[in-house]
């Protein structure tokens, strides 16, 4: 399984240029104008892993593979989206692809730069999207509504389902996202969210896109887009997209040294990345021999057949153990064989709950 994020906002906030950025791939028009993205840019990013490097530098493989997550540059969306205006519902079909949103929002002073509204205001801006998100789920619930109305008149089990639907309606109708409702997570709204998955029932990042003083210390904008993240629940990025643009190309030397001159510690693909992880709740654990190296990702709590099962189905439904090594292990003496002699690779039956960053070896039969 891989990771994927939408990147979403109003016109002209920095998406494609970070888009640029952190694919390293210039394929997304960047343009000082509302609109520039006129079909949802797709990228295919490897996760950057420091123990994927250091197994890859040990054992000498054959291949090495890293875990990806899939970008998707999605148009600005504009007031009056979820009613056709601008680029309108064609977009927010491509927002409900994603397993997690990336909300960029402008946080700087530029009089050179376009402004869709006229003037900087990332708390308007925050309030523009999200409504238009929510108001397309109302849209969305009222017609999926409509149906189970029928189906009730006959049925009284629809007709049970049918109030909770009803209940997750009025919710949005107050200007709720859908992750908010309280009976999220039983079973009839799951059902529904199943068959309809609304926009608003995902997961977002918001991203304060910055200058480079604004990477020093925050503005009152970027305060505010913390604010409203913390306030939310959600999780956080700062990223100037001048400064990833100006990455691209240097070799990891440089960017190093790059990134120190102005106290970041980390490239917005990193941080992107660390923090999709993060909010939802995924791990990677690692495989490593002769042929390959590579970093598997998975949901974190999964036992480990699951987790055996995204290498391919007959490794869960065949599972007998699993061999285990701690990633810490593994390096501090060298190799799997001075683990095994040392007694720390470990066997682990059905029940084990596969923990970041476990090297495993999986032993199945079908």
């Amino acid at each position: 399984m891989s990771l994927s994020i939408g990147i979403l906002g109003l016109p002209n906030v920095g998406k494609s240029t970070i888009f640029n950025a952190l694919t390293r791939a210039q394929n997304a028009e960047a343009a000082n104008y509302p609109f520039c993205t006129i079909e949802p840019n797709k990228a295919v990013v490897p996760v950057p892993d420091e123990r994927v490097d250091k197994l890859t530098e040990m054992v000498n493989p054959q291949k090495t593979v890293y875990a990806t997550v899939d970008f998707v540059d999605i148009a600005g969306l504009v007031k009056g989206a979820s009613r056709g205006e601008g680029l309108g519902n064609k977009f927010l079909a491509n927002v409900r692809e994603a397993d997690a949103l990336l909300h960029v929002v402008r946080c700087f002073e530029d009089s050179s730069v376009v402004h869709v509204d006229g003037s900087v205001d990332p708390r308007r801006d925050l309030d523009v999207i999200e409504t238009e998100l929510v108001l397309a789920d109302f849209q969305t619930l009222e017609t999926r509504i409509q149906r189970m109305e029928k189906q009730a008149r006959a049925d009284k089990k629809a007709a049970e389902a049918l109030v909770h639907v009803k209940r997750l309606l009025d919710h949005l109708g107050e200007g709720n996202p859908a992750i908010r409702f309280s009976e999220r997570d039983t079973d009839e709204i799951q059902a529904v969210l199943k068959e309809v998955p609304l926009l608003t029932d995902k997961k977002i990042i918001y991203c304060a896109n910055v200058d480079e003083a604004g990477m020093a210390e925050d503005n009152a904008y970027i305060t505010a887009v913390r604010d409203y993240a913390a306030a939310q629940g959600a999780d956080m990025v700062k990223i100037c997209a001048k400064m990833e643009e100006d990455l691209v190309g240097m070799d990891e030397a440089e960017a190093a040294e790059f990134l120190k001159e102005y106290g970041v510690t980390e490239s917005g693909l990193d941080q992107i990345a660390r923090t999709g992880y993060h909010t939802l709740g995924l791990i990677s654990y690692l495989t490593a021999g002769p042929k390959e190296v590579r970093a598997w990702t998975i949901r974190r709590g999964w036992k480990a057949p699951q987790a055996a099962g995204v290498i391919h189905t007959d490794f869960e439904r065949g599972f007998i153990r699993a061999q285990v090594i701690a990633y810490s292990d593994y390096v501090a003496l060298g190799g799997e064989n001075a683990c095994r002699e040392k007694g720390l690779m470990r066997t682990e039956g059905k029940e084990y709950v596969v923990r970041d960053g476990d090297i495993i070896e999986f032993l199945f039969n079908v």
